[in-house]
């Protein structure tokens, strides 16, 4: 393939076309529409596009094809990497559908996401990835008359009013409660996340609660503790929880974070886990297998969630009616922060 009659500057959509033998409309239709253009036909323009080092540009496809190419994702922080995981391979699957992904986030603050949907709705986004169901029914109302798709991860919608491509934080939360009563512990604490706006937190604390009335036992009020997510508040409500009367003998952590601060508090404090403290974590990140004791946690599918929501809004945006999967499972990891109680 040789490239002909190229003019200095910016290579065009009609040189592609020239260059790989193919009419313009063809050229314009891998480049916004490529599952309507054959294989033969797809392999040329790639070659002809490569030769040329031909950068499509982005006003033009959206104008040729009513879209933005655009699609948002808000997600409630991007302090740490869990939902980066999710994030890098949504990203890589909606890019080789030709579409470009720009994220905010929200520091757990339902009015910043509010004012994030609207601006990307105002930006002309193609589509939505959010975290959890925890928002006023207005934003559905808003991105259904729009004709936005949109989908919910890291939870799951027992009304089934919205997609959802998650798993059950309750089910989740109550598996590692179970474990724990299972080792002989009866005075079990958490650390949970701030449960107002944030339904993920709200299912953990619940499916705690739940697993220990079905044994007969409360979570006592001194041993909830809420908090923002990180490190530092971990070791902090490690060490309040540490200084009570009667302290638990298991500290269940409804983020992975929390388990970090309270590891690193214990040997500040002292206490050795998990003879004298069991510890549990939740999503199992990178430090779970690395960190001293090794951090039995749930592990929650991140990655599974990042490709199915995108082949999920993809799907939706060719005009596909594509169903969401049931809900994905999680896995209890038992590695070495839990023994039974002295």
């Amino acid at each position: 393939m040789k490239a002909h009659n190229i003019r200095a500057g910016n290579p065009t959509m009609e040189d592609v076309a020239r260059t790989a033998g193919l009419a313009s409309v063809t050229v314009s239709r891998y480049l916004n529409n490529p599952d309507l253009v054959s294989e033969r036909s797809k392999q040329k323009i790639s070659d002809a596009i490569s030769l040329l080092k031909y950068v499509p540009h982005a006003a033009a496809r959206a104008l040729a094809s009513n879209r933005s190419r655009l699609i948002g994702a808000i997600v409630p922080s991007l302090d740490n990497n869990l939902f980066g995981l999710a994030l890098e391979v949504f990203q890589d699957h909606i890019s080789k559908a030709g579409y470009t992904l720009i994220v905010a986030s929200n520091n757990y603050n339902a009015e910043k996401e509010r004012e994030h949907i609207n601006q990307m709705v105002s930006h002309g986004v193609d589509a939505l990835f959010l975290i959890g169901n925890s928002r006023d029914e207005a934003i559905y109302q808003l991105l259904q008359a729009k004709e936005i798709p949109y989908v919910l991860t890291w939870t799951v919608d027992p009304r089934h009013q919205h997609p959802c491509i998650g798993f059950n934080n309750h089910t989740a939360a109550a598996t590692v409660t179970d474990y724990l009563l299972d080792l002989g512990h009866q005075k079990i604490a958490m650390i949970s996340g701030f449960v107002k706006n944030n339904d993920r937190a709200y299912e953990r604390l619940q499916g705690v609660r739940d697993a220990l009335g079905r044994r007969g036992l409360i979570l006592p009020d001194e041993y909830l503790i809420e908090g923002p997510f990180g490190v530092e508040r971990g070791r902090e409500a490690f060490r309040l929880l540490m200084s009570r009367p009667q302290p638990p003998t298991a500290v269940i952590c409804g983020s992975e974070p929390f388990a970090y601060g309270a590891i690193f508090e214990s040997k500040h404090l002292g206490i050795d886990i998990p003879r004298q403290v069991s510890i549990t974590g939740f999503d199992d990140m990178w430090l779970a297998s690395s960190i001293s004791p090794r951090l039995t946690t749930v592990r929650t599918p991140q990655q599974q969630m990042g490709v199915l929501a995108a082949k999920y809004l993809v799907s939706k945006l060719k005009g596909e009616d594509v169903p969401t999967p049931h809900p994905l499972e999680t896995e209890l990891i038992v590695r070495e922060s839990c023994a039974p109680p002295v």
